[in-house]
């Protein structure tokens, strides 16, 4: 009898991928566009494994799993996926972590250099016909200024790399679960957050989502920041206060921010940050590319292979007894 896998929401349209890796163990892809937790409760009841991308697997929809062997998620992050409870319902929970380092890192450096430049802006104001805009938003050269990373793991440490090449003066880095003798090895300094707001031209966020970081950035974080600063987030909205920031970037307690991820996402019409000109957005695009996604895809479905086969997840985030 072959494995009901199911793919809960659709954002790739193909699934060849994951075919080459699951079919050969008698497994059968399900791509389906669960809209609730009733819906979804029906659906996955059955199901050996999940393929999750941004639907939320809440406790009860878990509790209500029959076979369910393990939960792979594509992308770094599974804070839409309640590990407690998958635990207790003895499935695993996989991820991957490593796919779009090169890709995100190239994503924040960008919108840091876009930001730098007001290259947004002058795109917009040329295309109206204006011409000489230093006046209207000015730049700074980016030797020597100070970099700020928070988090130096994958992300953060690839995107140090590729910018130790501009004549930074001083790179910070607030990572509490990074020994600070690895980062001086790096070629960087350890610092607190305090520090790091402070002393920052840039600041580069690369933390992951949890309780401990969500909010990580608010109204009190942002008055400690430069007003020439600024602020790039690929990494997870609710990290950062985004009513605060939209404040601090109104008042001009904020220089700029490059943001590609949001509280609420699509970014709705209305929010106040489509009205700002010194912000620059995007649309949760750091992970994009045809490659990454082509091992996005691969290693999600590793993953769901490895437990079908009697193993652990490639990628595990929980521990099973």
């Amino acid at each position: 009898m072959g494995y009901k896998i199911i793919v809960t929401d659709d954002r790739f349209g193909s699934y060849e991928e994951e075919k080459v890796v699951l079919s050969p163990l008698g497994a059968e892809i399900e791509v389906m566009n669960l809209q609730n937790q009733e819906e979804a409760a029906a659906v996955l009841k059955d199901a050996d494994g999940i393929l999750v991308n941004l639907f939320p697997l809440s406790a009860q929809l878990i509790g209500s799993l029959d076979k369910c062997r393990i939960i792979s998620r594509y992308g770094v992050g599974y804070d839409n996926v309640d590990v407690r409870a998958a635990t207790k319902a003895g499935i695993h929970v996989a991820r991957v972590p490593d796919y779009a380092t090169e890709d995100v890192s190239d994503h924040a450096a960008a919108l840091l250099l876009a930001c730098v430049r007001k290259l947004s802006y002058r795109d917009r104001r040329v295309r109206e016909g204006g011409w000489d805009l230093n006046k209207e938003q000015t730049s700074q050269r980016v030797r020597g200024k100070v970099l700020g990373l928070i988090g130096f793991g994958r992300i953060g440490t690839a995107l140090h790399r590729k910018l130790s090449g501009f004549c930074l003066a001083e790179v910070l880095v607030c990572d509490p679960y990074i020994d600070p003798a690895q980062i001086r090895q790096a070629g960087a300094v350890p610092a607190t957050l305090e520090r790091l707001l402070t002393e920052s031209d840039y600041v580069s966020v690369h933390a992951p989502l949890s309780g401990e970081t969500r909010g990580l950035i608010g109204k009190d974080e942002l008055a400690l920041m430069k007003s020439s600063a600024i602020l790039i987030n690929t990494a997870r909205g609710p990290l950062i206060d985004e009513a605060a920031l939209t404040a601090a970037l109104s008042s001009g307690l904020l220089h700029y921010a490059g943001l590609d991820v949001f509280h609420s996402e699509p970014l709705a019409v209305d929010n106040p940050l489509m009205k700002l000109d010194n912000v620059i957005l995007s649309d949760h695009a750091g992970w994009y590319s045809e490659e990454s996604k082509a091992e996005l895809k691969t290693r999600a479905a590793e993953n769901i292979a490895a437990v079908l086969r009697g193993g652990r997840p490639v990628y595990p985030v929980n521990t099973l007894e």
